[in-house]
């Protein structure tokens, strides 16, 4: 128990690392240039300039409080349907992006007169903080919640396709709202953005299991559905020498809840051994 409290705590303050890195990245680089986020965020930060547009000003950055609260339902969903863990450093992460951009000023002057080099540098920044995030085991909410949530309901489904259709209608709406340009930079801060967070999170997410049953519908099962590769051979248990299958596979540690599943499904006295901080090269399907 002590153990798990420490790595807990250790998570928590990575993740408020995170957040206030990635905060900074928005409030120092991407705000004060009159650009938006992705996601959730992104949609914040428009209804903020709707609200502005409007007459509705505010002493502080309200983005943020406009984020929480569209995370909420987010929130409630993670603490469902993935786990209590999850769903209490996502929250932390929220609230303290709350706070972060109420209290961090926005610049009224720009760091970089360049446009395109302070897309890069807050793609870069924040890109840093929300991949520390997701090492942690934890999310920065909106986008990463459905991610985890629909990748543990579907085998094959890819939180990157969701990411490219959210973003694309934002794409659309930072078009018509400002202007072309605006829209173009966007998609040059999100790949950016989005190359960093792989980069920093990707080494924290391949898992290797190794399963032992009796049924080999479990493999067929890996292979047909979840569509990946398994190395099996036969063995026999040192306690009642019975026959039994050994199977390894690479996977993501987002496809763990499903395979527990489907093999307690199959065989429920199966037992698997899951190794974190897999290095895979070859054809390996990431699926962030």
């Amino acid at each position: 128990m002590k153990k798990t409290m420490k790595r807990y705590s250790r998570n928590a303050i990575i993740v408020v690392f995170g957040t206030f890195v990635f905060t900074l990245g928005i409030s120092l680089f991407i705000t004060p240039i009159h650009m938006y986020s992705g996601g959730v965020m992104g949609f914040s930060q428009v209804l903020r300039t709707l609200l502005s547009d409007a007459g509705i000003h505010f002493p502080f950055e309200v983005s943020g409080i406009i984020n929480f609260i569209l995370n909420v339902p987010l929130m409630i969903l993670a603490y469902r349907n993935i786990s209590k863990r999850f769903f209490f450093l996502t929250i932390l992460s929220v609230l303290t992006q709350t706070l972060f951009l109420a209290i961090i000023p926005v610049l009224q002057t720009p760091i970089l007169d360049d446009i395109l080099a302070s897309c890069l540098v807050g793609g870069i920044i924040s890109g840093f903080g929300i991949g520390c995030i997701l090492r942690a085991r934890g999310s920065g909410g909106g986008l990463d919640i459905l991610g985890v949530f629909f990748t543990r309901k579907f085998s094959n489904f890819s939180v990157g396709r969701l990411s490219i259709i959210v973003n694309s209608f934002l794409f659309v709406t930072y078009a018509l709202l400002f202007n072309v340009e605006t829209a173009i930079y966007f998609m040059i801060y999100l790949v950016v953005f989005n190359f960093v967070v792989d980069k920093v999170h990707y080494q924290n997410i391949n898992m290797t299991a190794m399963i032992f049953t009796r049924h080999i519908e479990v493999m067929d099962y890996i292979v047909d559905h979840m569509h990946r590769g398994v190395t099996f051979w036969e063995g026999a248990g040192g306690y009642t020498h019975e026959g039994t299958y050994i199977m390894i596979t690479a996977i993501s540690k987002y496809e763990i809840p499903l395979l527990k599943k489907k093999v307690k499904m199959f065989d429920e006295h199966a037992f698997i051994i899951f190794s974190e901080g897999l290095s895979v090269s070859g054809n390996f399907q990431k699926r962030l």
